[in-house]
């Protein structure tokens, strides 16, 4: 599968190449603050797929988090692109960043659904977590 898009003003383009490794909503309290209270929808994609090919991202990390995730976004509009978290060989993706958010589908599963707001909406079928799935 191959995928391409970018932030809302188009300064930032991305390719992403691979098989999805996941595709999920997270309800994590880092995610609901970053989205502005929604449920984050995000793809996994293989990180030897993924290339910046317009722009460069600026990066920011909360070192005091645990899970010191890494959130790449458009320095000129704001909007987040990707994340990154240690020992993952991948690139989550937001699925608003798509040029073609269809090609998600929907999510497999809900995570951190333990921290879910009682407005979040997990479809029927989906498997929810209260963390990340197992490997």
């Amino acid at each position: 599968m191959k995928l391409t898009g970018g932030c809302y003003c188009g300064a930032l383009r991305y390719e992403a190449e691979g098989e999805p490794m996941l595709k999920a909503q997270c309800h994590c309290r880092a995610c609901q603050s970053y989205s502005g209270g929604a449920p984050n929808l995000f793809m996994v994609m293989p990180a030897a797929g993924f290339r910046y090919v317009k722009g460069t991202p600026k990066s920011f990390r909360l070192e005091d988090r645990p899970d010191r995730v890494t959130r790449d976004f458009c320095a000129t509009c704001g909007t987040g692109v990707a994340s990154h978290r240690p020992g993952l060989p991948a690139v989550i993706l937001k699925i608003g960043t798509l040029d073609d958010p269809a090609l998600f589908k929907g999510p497999r599963a809900a995570v951190f659904a333990a921290e879910k707001q009682a407005f979040h909406i997990i479809p029927e079928g989906v498997h929810a977590f209260d963390g990340l799935p197992p490997t």
